[in-house]
């Protein structure tokens, strides 16, 4: 093991890295995890406050989803559910079907976030043309949000520097804007739910500028994951299902990290209250042990694909993988066994007032998020909410910050998508002793950090 630091970019090429970064530097190599820790090739502790990804919703080293695997993979390790099944597949379905709000009962399976978009455009693009409404094919999504990076799910994407390199995009997606409180138009910065009632209303507009006979859907994410955890005001999601009603446009959730546990419910639409015509997940399917994701689709959505020659071209080689399906269940087997749903609802303002109280900090302008998932914006000045420059961000962001913190034994991510925030989404087994954690070195870090504006 002792060379594997020194020979990690001999051939591997890291994901969303700036591989120069590398090059008089050792690439961390993280080697095993525990509960809501993880540790390094030297034996160094980090308390993993991003779950992964928003991911590991169990925490690390659950050895009955590593059993679950194993028998899985004995009996049965591979078969395609192009036009067949497999008894984990069709058993995890099911509990989606019974988890998933309203009359979401369609499971369509992938193996990731992106994946399940690329699957919820598509079914979006065809529904519409098996009910006589060809012309219906446009997306609408919110600025800075993060749908993936395939291509569709990449169109749909509204971060302009991810976009540059691979344009031309798949054509037809349009931008509104998101639920960032914080920054609110100065008419609306005193009132949340006028606020949201003016968000939601720039999706109708959209929808006009476009023409409602070209519209498919609007994607959006309960908790908006890139700008630093947008959380929806009250009666957007409400007023924006009206909008999708009256136009026959589809309401998307992309939960890839909402759903499974991050905000304290089983899914994102379930805490605000709103119902969804597609739910996309991923993430915390599996808590990460194995990759899976899905689409799941209502009845409604579904019924003209039920019919005659009607048929859904699409599907992946290792969507509803048998391994995956078999760890899934078993992973929501630990949620009821232990009461995950009920840990987040208990821990969640907590957890909030713990991370607030870094606001004495002059460097943290605002604290926002939801359940396990929350953001704190950094500024130059609170008072005015000033956001650092470019330069700035390169050099305490990139240059400082994301580097410190893991030094200090905290990985969570330091990022500028929109203005420059650090996240932290701890698994869900967390609870004051992780929270206080947190606080702690993010405090130490912070301070630091404000020395060097």
């Amino acid at each position: 093991m002792g060379n594997t630091m020194s020979n990690a970019t001999d051939h591997l090429w890291m994901h969303f890295t700036r591989m120069s970064s590398y090059d008089h530097a050792p690439v961390p190599v993280i080697e095993r995890g525990e509960g809501a820790y993880i540790f390094d090739t030297n034996g160094k502790r980090y308390l993993d406050a991003l779950s992964g990804l928003f991911t590991v919703q169990v925490g690390h080293g659950r050895k009955e989803l590593a059993a679950a695997a194993a028998a899985q993979a004995e009996k049965l390790a591979f078969f395609p559910i192009w036009s067949y099944a497999h008894p984990a597949a069709i058993e995890l379905a099911d509990r989606l079907a019974d988890l998933a709000p309203g009359d979401l009962n369609k499971v369509f399976y992938s193996t990731g976030g992106a994946e399940s978009v690329e699957t919820a455009w598509k079914v979006a693009k065809q529904f519409f043309k098996l009910t006589g409404k060809p012309n219906k094919h446009k997306v609408i999504s919110r600025a800075i949000a993060y749908h993936g990076t395939t291509q569709g799910a990449l169109s749909i994407t509204g971060i302009p520097p991810f976009k540059e390199a691979f344009e031309p995009l798949v054509p037809g997606t349009f931008r509104v804007p998101n639920t960032n409180f914080y920054r609110a138009p100065e008419h609306l910065a005193d009132d949340e739910k006028a606020f949201g009632q003016w968000a939601a209303n720039r999706i109708e507009e959209a929808i006009l500028a476009e023409g409602p006979s070209t519209v498919a859907c609007v994607f959006l994410e309960p908790v908006q994951n890139a700008g630093g955890c947008f959380p929806p005001p009250p009666g957007y999601f409400q007023r924006v299902r009206e909008i999708c009603d009256e136009y026959d446009v589809l309401l998307i959730s992309d939960e890839t990290i909402c759903a499974f546990g991050r905000l304290g419910t089983m899914f994102g639409a379930q805490k605000f209250d709103f119902q969804p015509d597609i739910i996309t997940c991923a993430k915390g399917l599996t808590s990460g042990y194995s990759p899976l994701g899905a689409a799941i689709i209502s009845d409604r959505i579904f019924e003209p694909f039920s019919k005659g020659d009607a048929m859904f071209g699409h599907g992946y080689t290792f969507g509803g993988h048998p391994v995956s399906c078999a760890v899934a269940l078993a992973n929501l087997d630990i949620f009821d066994r232990e009461d995950l749903l009920g840990n987040v609802m208990r821990n969640e303002n907590p957890f909030r007032m713990t991370l607030e109280k870094l606001m004495d900090l002059p460097i943290v302008g605002n604290v926002r998020g939801d359940g396990y998932f929350y953001g704190i914006e950094m500024v130059k000045d609170a008072a005015t909410k000033e956001s650092f420059t470019d330069a700035e961000s390169e050099r305490v962001l990139r240059g400082f910050l994301s580097k410190a913190l893991f030094e200090n034994g905290l990985y969570c991510r330091a990022d500028d998508r929109g203005d420059p925030v650090i996240q932290v989404a701890p698994p869900l087994i967390c609870d004051q002793t992780q929270f206080d954690e947190i606080e702690q070195i993010l405090r130490s870090v912070l301070t630091e950090a404000w020395t060097l504006l």
